[in-house]
């Protein structure tokens, strides 16, 4: 008989999250590497090159993690499909604010896919870079990846590509994630997407409400006699992470009657401020809690760079798009990982014989001197990360092990690694 080779243990959480993803891979190498590439990525090594997680990993070199993202039969769309349905299934009935940014990087030359001078958002410029248009889902006071388009220049379409435009790509995210059935409490998006008929039309279609930034210049169709109205001044106090809180001012504009489409002025510091910016949203009710809502789409624009950084979003050294969209997409898996571990480790629970959400003990994780006891997505990959230093450590140390053979030592690593598990 026949036994079938069994792919080589990294560490218990990443191998338990990975094993939902088992039965894409046609042979056990692509799997181990799939696992690699989570280990690595959420390790702490500053930049996230397939060499340096090769090291990381106790690979000998980084051939097979390159073979595997360029070569290896597997389909990406099918990795995105069974993560959307990782995500749906922690998330139960509970709907999700849904949020659409663009993110672009810079990157040197023209051999790369997709890469031209262009404006990139969140650099403020325009630089030789590579932009894509992302959705993410909030849930309480933790994010989950979605869905990425890469956004294609015209003057880099390759055969048999369209060129569309970043609101387009938006409309064909907001398609998609209608179409896998997620419930959207509110759209969030900034003014390229808000001064976007097409954007608003879609989201109006399927019934989400929304609150958009817009430009000041803002243009609304309104019979010549009738007026724009300012409605007064009203204060609330805008929450900033590790500051106190700072008082805003909010007004409503009215353009001729009131209608479902509000729209609304937020200034920063004193009522006569011209630090100012306009949102716009078909949401009822009192206007105190919009600033508060938009202000998630600020928080993930912040929270996504954190990402970007800490998984190597633009570490790839690859060159042809259907590479660097599995990079990306794994890193979409191994980002959605870390955010099912942000609340007291639910996925292992989850996952656990019983089926039932626990509330699990990490008494002895937690007297870590780095442990860190929040349930935010940075906390949960600062922890992960220390639950990974033992095996991590061990495979930076086996060459010197072969070198000078201590007598003890793989013993007390497994030990220590079989701990962390």
């Amino acid at each position: 008989m026949v036994v079938p080779c069994l792919a080589r243990q990294t560490v218990g959480f990443v191998d338990e999250y990975c094993e939902a993803y088992r039965n894409l891979f046609s042979d056990v190498r692509s799997f181990e590497c799939f696992k690699y590439l989570h280990v690595g990525l959420i390790s702490e090594i500053s930049r996230k090159s397939l060499p340096a997680i090769a090291q990381v990993v106790g690979l000998k070199d980084s051939r097979n993690l390159h073979h595997f993202l360029h070569h290896a039969v597997w389909d990406t769309s099918q990795l995105r499909a069974r993560r959307l349905q990782l995500v749906k299934r922690v998330l139960g009935d509970r709907s999700i604010i849904l949020i659409i940014d663009e993110t672009g990087d810079r990157k040197k030359g023209n051999a790369t896919d997709y890469v031209a001078q262009q404006y990139i958002g969140n650099l403020g410029k325009t630089v030789n870079g590579i932009v894509s248009v992302n959705a993410y889902g909030v849930v309480g006071n933790i994010t989950y990846p979605l869905l990425f388009k890469i956004f294609k220049p015209r003057s880099r379409l390759q055969e048999g590509d369209e060129y569309k435009t970043k609101p387009e790509l938006a409309v064909e995210l907001i398609h998609e994630i209608q179409a896998t059935g997620f419930k959207v409490q509110l759209v969030l998006a900034d003014s390229f997407y808000g001064e976007s008929g097409s954007f608003i039309d879609c989201v109006r279609k399927f019934g989400m409400p929304f609150i958009v930034a817009i430009r000041s210049n803002h243009g609304v169709l309104m019979p010549s006699w009738q007026r724009v109205r300012y409605n007064r001044w009203r204060t609330f106090e805008q929450p900033l992470a590790h500051r106190t809180p700072e008082t805003r001012f909010i007004r409503e504009i009215i353009f001729g009657q009131r209608r479902s489409r509000r729209y609304f002025q937020i200034t920063k510091g004193t009522e006569q401020s011209t630090d100012s910016w306009f949102i716009m949203t078909d949401l009822p009710g009192d206007i105190l809690p919009l600033p508060l809502l938009y202000s998630l789409r600020n928080w993930i624009e912040y929270g996504f760079k954190q990402v970007k950084n800490e998984l190597g979003w633009a570490d790839f050294r690859l060159t042809d798009y259907p590479s660097i969209e599995r990079w990306w997409e794994i890193i979409f898996c191994a980002y959605l990982m870390i955010s099912l571990h942000a609340q007291h480790f639910c996925w292992h629970a989850l996952t656990a014989q019983s089926g039932k959400r626990q509330e699990l003990a990490f008494e002895p994780f937690s007297q870590h001197q780095r442990w860190q006891p929040g349930l935010n997505w940075k906390s949960a990959l600062n922890n992960l990360r220390l639950i990974l230093q033992p095996f991590v450590f061990y495979q930076l140390i086996q060459p010197w092990l072969a070198v000078f053979p201590i007598r003890g030592l793989h013993r007390c690593f497994a030990r220590s690694i079989h701990c962390m598990n």
